[in-house]
């Protein structure tokens, strides 16, 4: 084997992929922002966080190509609890896609309290769980606290559907 051949072997085509599309994030970031209009009352203005982030991405970017041309490699998790020679499930992918399609077609009628409860108990149902009441409720626990996080808390409006004025 030739040297570069060696060297085209050490190299890691995925991290150099994301070395790039990194590098490009952080480039486009910071040239559209300097593109944004600022007031002059505002001392710190709009294009600190962007300034940060596109920065950022491209020293990460950067290292990361560099490691990858060096012939660094991540490390393969030793934990993993996965059996590679089993096939996909398919039904219960069917049934995950199902309770979402249904999910989505009843959140503007039922809202999402009543919906969110019925993506709980539903993922769980498909996932295995055969405790439908316990489900149901946590869901509906869960799918509450969430409508009131986001509607009060964050001033966010979600449907309240049929529980209009209810909620």
């Amino acid at each position: 084997m030739t040297t570069r051949e060696i060297v085209h072997e050490d190299r890691d085509l995925a991290q150099l992929g994301l070395a790039g599309f990194l590098v490009l994030v952080g480039v486009v970031t910071l040239w559209d922002t300097t593109r944004l209009e600022v007031g002059f009352a505002d001392p710190v203005g709009p294009q600190a966080f962007p300034y940060v982030v596109g920065t950022g991405s491209l020293l990460l970017g950067l290292a990361l190509g560099v490691a990858a041309l060096a012939g660094s490699r991540g490390e393969v998790e030793g934990g993993e609890d996965v059996d590679l020679d089993q096939s996909t499930d398919w039904q219960t992918v069917g049934r995950l896609v199902g309770v979402l399609v249904l999910t989505v077609l009843t959140v503007s009628w039922l809202g999402w309290a009543l919906t969110g409860a019925g993506l709980f108990a539903g993922a769980a149902w498909s996932l295995g769980s055969r405790t439908l009441v316990r489900d149901v409720l946590v869901g509906l626990a869960l799918a509450v606290g969430s409508w009131y996080a986001f509607v009060v808390g964050l001033g966010v409006p979600l449907a309240p559907g049929v529980l209009d004025g209810i909620l």
